[in-house]
């Protein structure tokens, strides 16, 4: 799907695009310890990266704790320029499950830079966001507001993604929110 973003002084631009594939251990929301993995393949305007296509590796792993989720993606971006310039930009999650459909969560967003010399403190982006989901049948919502913990991170960032899964397992009576992690 078209990715957008507004900026000051542009507007609303087109950024790109993504397609994302998911692969978790099968029936993820009844088990304890869940993992699986994403990629990401993005086409990007120059705008918003110089490289025009980059792909992303995300390990997920997370943990069902009663109505909390803990979940963690140590994600290594790829800008196709060798091994050593995989970027090191993991994120940890912690949601309460409200209900089966609703969840409310803290989200860190982290970029260290590149595994082969990882930048320093004041150089790296660290985000915190606070996030609402909600998970349908039929459509999925993710809604959040986020702040910048170091001077080159993002002050402020709102984030909106709304989805819908292109493949449906049947269905089981406990919403699985493990896929989250992917999505973010």
């Amino acid at each position: 799907m078209p990715l957008y973003s507004v900026a000051d002084g542009e507007g609303p631009v087109l950024n790109g695009f993504k397609v994302r594939e998911l692969f978790v251990v099968p029936h993820a929301a009844e088990q304890p310890f869940f993992y699986g993995i994403n990629f990401e393949f993005s086409y990007n305007a120059e705008h918003w990266d110089p490289n025009r296509s980059t792909s992303e590796i995300r390990p997920i792993l997370g943990w069902h704790l009663g109505q909390f989720d803990f979940i963690i993606n140590p994600i290594l971006d790829n800008s196709w320029t060798g091994f050593t310039n995989l970027d090191f930009a993991p994120s940890v999650r912690l949601a309460y499950n409200v209900s089966k459909t609703w969840a409310v969560a803290a989200e860190v967003y982290s970029d260290y830079g590149p595994l082969k010399h990882m930048l320093s403190t004041d150089q790296q982006s660290q985000q915190l966001f606070g996030v609402v989901d909600y998970k349908g049948d039929d459509i999925n919502i993710e809604a959040g507001v986020g702040f910048g913990l170091t001077p080159d991170s993002d002050r402020w960032v709102v984030k909106l993604m709304i989805s819908r899964d292109l493949y449906k397992p049947p269905q089981n009576t406990k919403k699985d929110y493990s896929t989250q992690a992917a999505r973010n």
